[in-house]
């Protein structure tokens, strides 16, 4: 078996090709690293280095033993970082809320992920609304934020929630017998806007100020709250681009909504604020990506 320090200086020497730098790096003297290697040398069996007045040079078999070894060192680094970070016991509170119904079973599947790595932090569950969704953020009451990206300013996790885009239409309107639109028809229709407290770029996402082809976007009125926007719609005063679980969450007889078959999807998950990444957050985060690399 390969001690640490053979590993740990043969590694280095590989890297940086002079003993000089080795000893410097490793803090020992250059006669120290040339006594590791010769002894690994004869371990192996033939010369891992070529070595001349002016250079140093990984022979074939050293090339080798490199590449092998480089990919198993770093597994056993990270075994170790991990499971330090399994022996911190988190304790308190993590302050979570969501922002739409839909957010909210893939919240709860990593909420109990979270709780049974760490039974000794509790988990508060909210609901937020798009007029409190940032500052509940921003004031410290929510730790971590289950909502739609883009979202301005902050850190943002993995993707837990994919969705399509819908166009949501007046049930009269003559875009409700359509199988499907065009992100072209904005330019023909006012379009409901979220509440001025919504961040820019998420409005920008949704609402946009231009069609792909560079159209124009008629502005219509703005809505406090989702479900205003919805009746907003529903009265005619303009058309509002969703995701696809607002006809689950939200089915309305007033109100259709009709595919846009040229829209990228809508992507959610875990949203924080840089300065609030504390260790619980961090965790929420990590369980959040397991959660996400599962799948449906």
């Amino acid at each position: 078996m390969l001690e640490r320090v053979e590993i740990e200086t043969f590694l280095t020497l590989a890297e940086q090709l002079h003993f000089g730098r080795t000893a410097e790096h490793l803090r020992v003297t250059t006669g120290r690293v040339s006594q590791v290697i010769k002894k690994l040398e004869r371990q192996v069996g033939g010369p891992l280095f070529e070595r001349t007045s002016r250079t140093v040079r990984l022979t074939p078999v050293g090339r080798q033993l490199a590449d092998d070894l480089t990919p198993l060192v770093a597994g056993l680094e990270e075994a170790v970082r991990r499971a330090a970070q399994a022996s911190r016991r988190l304790t308190g509170e993590l302050r979570v809320a969501f922002l739409g119904e839909w957010t909210a079973p893939p919240l709860l599947k990593v909420v109990a992920l979270f709780e049974e790595r760490h039974p000794d932090c509790r988990v508060d569950v909210r609901e937020v609304q798009l007029a409190n969704s940032r500052a509940s953020l921003v004031d410290g009451s929510v730790d971590v934020l289950i909502a739609s990206y883009p979202f301005d300013g902050m850190a943002r996790g993995p993707v837990l929630l994919t969705e399509h885009r819908v166009l949501a239409v007046a049930a009269g309107h003559p875009l409700a017998r359509e199988e499907s639109v065009s992100l072209e028809v904005l330019a023909d229709h006012p379009v409901v806007q979220y509440p001025e407290v919504t961040s820019i770029g998420f409005k920008r996402d949704r609402t946009p100020d231009h069609t792909p082809s560079g159209r124009p976007v008629p502005k219509g009125p703005a809505g406090g709250s989702f479900s205003e926007m919805l009746t907003l719609v529903a009265m005619g005063r303009g058309v509002l681009p969703v995701g696809e679980h607002s006809r689950h969450y939200y089915p309305r007889p007033d109100v259709a909504y009709v595919p846009l078959r040229d829209a990228p999807p809508i992507e959610r998950g875990p949203i924080w604020r840089e300065d609030n990444t504390t260790e619980s957050v961090r965790a929420f985060v990590r369980a959040a990506a397991d959660i996400a690399g599962q799948g449906d």
